[in-house]
């Protein structure tokens, strides 16, 4: 079997018809109609070192890192490098290296000078911790860096605190990208109260004039049933009642963590598995009566 395989517009030298086809992993190159081979050792194009992780990785790379909203400079600041050799390898002379080191003083000094800089070192600093505590991918950051510039952008970031903001560009971006994390999740995660965040958040979607879509509840049940220990056929029959309330109209309006919630103890209870009320309000993050609630109206329109 072949693999990593790239194809070349060069005719086989023997058949004429087939192109020519190089194998990476085994170094052939071969006609891809008779199976000629060519060559059998190709040089190789990659880079001639190994990386085991995304820092290393970025330590031998020679491209640098790529560019990125959510860095202060987004990635294309340069820097005068810690060695004292000049370009063709000699050590540099005693007066030169005082001159170089003076010269990253001030270079490192002239990148935080602005109080833009300052505020987006400061903002996103906060956004890759928050970015770790929740495991969010990058494009949720991205988004979330998006969101934050164009409020600094429009003067909203003064007189209020930077990491209530950065909470809230961050949820709006969660919302925005169908991500699952609850506004009490990244109160939590930035160690600022619900209510500080949840005012900025609705100042972002009134000044930026951001348009969210509504939660899809389907999307909380893997979370809940997860966290609460369920199994898959609970999760997949909590799964069909979502969608028969989805049909039925009556998820409209309602909280989509309790939706979800109480559909997973519907499934729970038809199931025949033994988890209580309590143990689902507890994964989900809501209260109990929520769960009874919409487990009432789930009872009562889908005729359970």
């Amino acid at each position: 079997m072949v693999k990593d395989i790239s194809l070349f517009s060069d005719r086989c030298p023997r058949c004429g018809k087939g192109p020519m086809v190089t194998d990476n992993s085994s170094g052939e190159m071969f006609c891809g109609n008779c199976g000629f081979v060519v060559t059998e050792r190709i040089e190789e194009t990659g880079p001639e070192w190994r990386a085991f992780s995304k820092e290393e990785h970025e330590d031998r790379s020679r491209a640098g890192i790529p560019t990125s909203l959510a860095m202060h400079d987004m990635g294309l600041a340069t820097i005068i490098g810690p060695v004292d050799k000049d370009a063709s390898g000699k050590p540099l002379s005693a007066s030169m290296k005082s001159t170089i080191e003076r010269l990253r003083t001030w270079d490192s000094r002239s990148q935080v000078h602005e109080p833009v800089d300052r505020n987006f070192r400061q903002a996103f600093s906060e956004l890759d911790r928050l970015k770790d505590k929740l495991a969010v991918g990058d494009a949720v950051i991205e988004k979330a860096a998006y969101v934050y510039r164009k409020a600094l952008e429009k003067g909203l970031v003064r007189g209020r605190s930077i990491s209530a903001l950065v909470a809230a560009a961050l949820y709006a971006a969660c919302r925005d990208t169908e991500t699952p994390r609850t506004l009490k999740d990244i109160a939590h995660a930035s160690n600022i109260k619900k209510k500080d965040v949840a005012r900025c958040y609705r100042l972002l979607i009134r000044e930026l004039d951001l348009k969210m879509p509504v939660v899809d509840p389907v999307k909380c049940v893997a979370r809940i049933a997860s966290k609460s220990g369920l199994s898959e056929k609970t999760k997949r029959k909590a799964l069909e009642i979502l969608k028969k309330a989805e049909q039925g109209k009556i998820s409209a309006g309602k909280d989509p963590m309790g939706l979800a919630a109480a559909a997973l103890y519907v499934a729970c209870v038809m199931n025949g598995e033994n988890k209580t009320q309590k143990d689902v309000a507890e994964a989900a993050g809501v209260t109990e009566v929520t769960i009874r609630n919409r487990y009432k109206g789930l009872k009562i329109h889908l005729k359970l």
